[in-house]
Parts: structure tokens; sequence; C-alpha cells
């Protein structure tokens, strides 16, 4: 018995000198302003159901499908079934792509495939020299095309500067899923870029990196040389209302534990600069 007052005195003692002044959140999260995603590509090697299981581990609401969970010629009813899973598990598939289109066949293939999604936008690659047949198409169909920037590896369209350039207009309906990996490895100021192209960026695509030049290779956020900070205030600066998708391309056979570091840091980036 002498024990027991003992161990209530304790407790009771403990709980007094507990401050009365702690601090949680009122309401939602900062990091709740912007829609955090996962492009699809960061779970290449794994199946839907399995992909679905991780991005829901981590609350995450939203993904971009690659065409080897969504093959180009899926039937409407197929598509439908895909999104169905998609939705059991609180997740949408917001977007299709990044889709290349190497000739016009592509091309047509490539809209018809998103009409039968019932999207009015996806990530697409075309060739240069398709981009005015491209331009047709979005007149036709009212499917706008966020193209994919690569960086300098030597890959088409490797910064926002080469779509502004092309394009011309962006009332066009042609703009951007600005990488801003590649847009760092470039060497060009990111958030600066966000500020000045914000009419052009559809989507974005957002990773770490070891260096701000090609030799630059993904890394879990936070653990490369990117500063977010002020990338997080740009996005909000110019009142972002599009998707944020962390793509993760580092090697390996688990890439799990990197996006997920990495969402949890991006989620503490946006709530810590509100």
């Amino acid at each position: 018995m002498k024990k027991l007052f003992l161990f209530f005195g304790v407790s009771l003692m403990l709980s007094s000198a507990v401050p009365s002044f702690a601090q949680s959140i009122d309401g939602k999260h900062p990091s709740e302003d912007f829609q955090i995603s996962v492009a699809g590509y960061s779970y290449r090697k794994y199946n839907i159901d399995e992909t679905l299981a991780f991005l829901k581990s981590m609350d995450v609401k939203y993904f971009s499908v690659k065409d080897w969970w969504l093959p180009l010629d899926s039937t409407k009813e197929q598509m439908d079934a895909f999104k169905a899973k998609c939705a059991e598990n609180g997740i949408e598939g917001y977007i299709l792509g990044p889709i290349y289109m190497r000739s016009k066949e592509e091309v047509d293939k490539t809209f018809d495939y998103v009409a039968r999604y019932g999207s009015d936008m996806f990530i697409g690659v075309p060739n240069y020299e398709l981009l005015d047949y491209v331009i047709e198409k979005v007149a036709k169909t009212g499917i706008r095309v966020a193209i994919h920037t690569h960086g300098p590896d030597g890959a088409a369209f490797p910064d926002i500067r080469t779509i502004v350039d092309m394009v011309k207009d962006p009332k066009l309906g042609i703009g951007c899923c600005m990488d801003l990996g590649h847009t760092f490895r470039m060497g060009y100021n990111v958030a600066e870029d966000i500020k000045t192209y914000k009419d052009w960026i559809y989507d974005i695509h957002i990773k770490d990196e070891t260096a701000a030049q090609k030799s630059g290779q993904t890394w879990e956020m936070g653990r490369g040389v990117m500063d977010f900070i002020p990338i997080v205030k740009a996005l909000r600066d110019i009142n972002y209302q599009g998707k944020i998708s962390l793509e993760f391309e580092k090697n390996g056979d688990n890439p799990h534990p990197g996006v997920a570091e990495s969402i949890g840091y991006l989620r503490g980036v946006i709530d810590a600069t509100r």
C-alpha cells in the first residue's frame, strides 16, 4: 500500500510539473496548402497494388500514372476499374504520363488514351518536329499538355525556356511539367524560374540533387544541396494550385524509404515556412 501511495504521489508531482504552455497545431497543417503527390516513375519496380499501399502508408492522395500500370491500349472499362481501385484506397491517379510521342500516330493514340481516361491534361514529351501537330490536337480536343523538362542530359526540352521559345504563347494549352531537380542541374535559380515562368507551369516534379550541374544525382530530400525554402516561398508567391509530385530517381531495389523520407522533409519545409 505504501508503494501504491508513493507511485500516485510521484505521478501527481510529475503531472503538476508539466508546463501548461505546450503548443500544438490549430487546424490543418500548413503543408496541406499544397497537394503533395508522387510521380509514378518513383515506383517503377512495383505493381499498382504495392504502389497504392506505399502511397497510403504516407497519406499521399495523388500520383501520376505511368503506362506500365495502364497501357495506352487500355479500354474505357479497364481504365474505370483502375480508377475505382485507386479510389478505394483514397488515392487519385490525377494525371497520365510522361508519355513520349515520336510520330503523328503516337500523338493521336496518346490524345485518344487521355480522352478515354477522362482527363483534360497529361504529361507529354513530343519530338520537336511534332510540336505544331500537338498544338493542333490541343485546339481540337481541349486536352492540355504539360511538357516534362529533362535537364542537361541531352533529352528533348532540357528546361522551361525551350518550351517558351518554341510554343511562344502560354494560351495555346501547352505548358510545362517543371522538373525542379533538372532545373537546378541546369544551373538556374529554381525559385526565380518559378516566378518568371508561372504562367507556363502546369505540373511540378520535385527532388533533391547532389550538385547544380550535369553530374548531379537524385538524393533524399534534405540530404542533397538544393535549398527548398525559397522554392516553397516562390510557389506560395505565385499561388500555385497544381500538384507537387516527388520524383525519386535514386537507384535501388526499394525506393520507398527514400520516398517516405523525402515526403516527410517536404511537408516539414512547407509547415515551417508559412
